[in-house]
């Protein structure tokens, strides 16, 4: 099948399907990195899209991480308690607070990042560095494709 047609479902075939699989399958295997550091996945989440400037607000890192506004809320309590983020109010706007990373925050990220490109490297082992380049630009088309209708 080149295209998806409703009459020759198969969901071996679904490119929703297979992706929506591989990330839950993903996530999984992917458990006990984040259990070393005592953090889940959409924290560790929430601390790399900080580390890379996606979601310098609540607001902004609820867009990106497609989470409600009052569970970023709860997400960010919980990575403020711990000392891995800050909030600081913007002195130009008081009405915005902006997120950022701690010293602890940055060690946190920096040792799952490791551990989970790893992980990542192991599963992609027998792929030729070709396949995976075709397939991570494959995703990026995908992703900027998605991201223009969303």
């Amino acid at each position: 099948m080149t295209r998806q047609d409703p009459d020759s479902f198969d969901p071996e075939r679904s490119v929703g399907y297979l992706t929506k699989r591989v990330f839950q399958l993903a996530r999984i295997g992917l458990e006990p990195v984040f259990a070393d550091e005592e953090v889940t996945h959409v924290q560790w989440s929430a601390l790399m899209a900080l580390q890379f400037g996606v979601g310098g607000t609540a607001a902004e890192l609820a867009r990106h991480l497609c989470h409600d506004t009052g569970a970023t809320t709860r997400i960010v309590d919980t990575l403020e308690e711990r000392g891995l983020i800050e909030r600081c109010r913007c002195t130009e706007d008081r009405r915005v607070v902006r997120l950022s990373l701690t010293d602890a925050g940055r060690a946190v990220t920096s040792r799952c990042k490791t551990k989970v490109m790893a992980q990542w490297n192991d599963w992609l082992a027998d792929w030729s560095p070709e396949e995976i380049e075709r397939f991570v630009s494959d995703l990026l088309r995908l992703r900027n494709k998605l991201e223009t209708v969303a």
